[in-house]
């Protein structure tokens, strides 16, 4: 379980999580490319590589993809056609003050499932979209609890959010990727 605290790697961890969440819950549109990402049903089935306790907005989110990714990350390399990454979001159960309730780990105790951000990479995907917003082969979107596309997800800026990070095949959490067991 990762814990919000000051070192370098745990400011980058809160950073890609909140550059993730952006992408799932601000509102506005992209009119291209979310709607090839259908709702990734054996996410579960793949590698649970981290998990980010949101202090800000009293959250916990799990992050899943395929073990075929995880090694991809360990070797530096792209990661495969056919990725896919699932953010999955739940509240954190509070105690009478608000406050977090905290299990025997230490860790924020999950409470119910809030929605998922999912990102795909899939060969000849990304064409449609000029040089300055596209983002590889990657494409984006939001789902609600009931596995349905959140049609007030702003994926452009996921796109916006990822750009920055073509060194690392557009994606935040190599590093944690690297580190899954």
């Amino acid at each position: 379980m990762t814990k919000l605290s000051t070192t370098p790697s745990a400011i980058k961890a809160g950073a890609f999580a909140a550059t993730f969440a952006v992408c799932a819950l601000t509102s506005a549109s992209l009119n291209a490319g979310g709607d090839k990402v259908a709702f990734p049903d054996s996410y579960a089935g793949g590698v649970m590589y981290s998990t980010v306790e949101r202090t800000d907005i009293k959250q916990v989110r799990e992050f899943y993809t395929s073990q075929a990714a995880i090694d991809a990350a360990k070797k530096g390399e792209p990661m495969p056609d056919g990725t896919v990454i699932t953010m999955v979001q739940f509240a954190a159960l509070l105690e009478a003050g608000g406050n977090p309730q905290k299990g025997p780990n230490g860790g924020y105790v999950k409470g119910k499932r809030l929605g998922y951000a999912v990102m795909e990479k899939r060969a000849g995907w990304g064409e449609e979209y000029p040089p300055e917003q596209r983002n590889g082969e990657w494409e984006y979107q939001a789902f609600s609890v009931d596995k349905v596309v959140n049609d007030k997800a702003n994926l452009a800026a996921c796109f916006q959010c990822h750009k920055p990070l073509e060194k690392q095949d557009f994606v935040f959490s190599v590093d944690k990727m690297k580190a899954a067991k």
